[in-house]
């Protein structure tokens, strides 16, 4: 799995970092998204699917061609 984020649409809402916070953080200025790892193991899959969902920014993009 790969992702991207797109920081212009993030609204800092944080919810990736509570769901996968081995895989996104935020920025302490502003509170906008950082992706620490865009290839996570498959171990988070998971959470990184739910924390796309819930963005309500849907600043999370997810797929093989990221």
């Amino acid at each position: 799995m790969k992702l991207s984020v797109d920081e212009e649409k993030c609204c800092g809402a944080g919810q990736c970092v509570l769901i996968a916070p081995d895989v996104f953080d935020q920025r302490e200025e502003d509170g906008i998204v950082v992706l620490l790892d865009a290839d996570p193991p498959a171990e988070l899959h998971e959470a990184v699917r739910e924390s796309a969902e819930v963005c309500p920014a849907a600043a999370i993009r997810l797929g093989e061609d990221v």
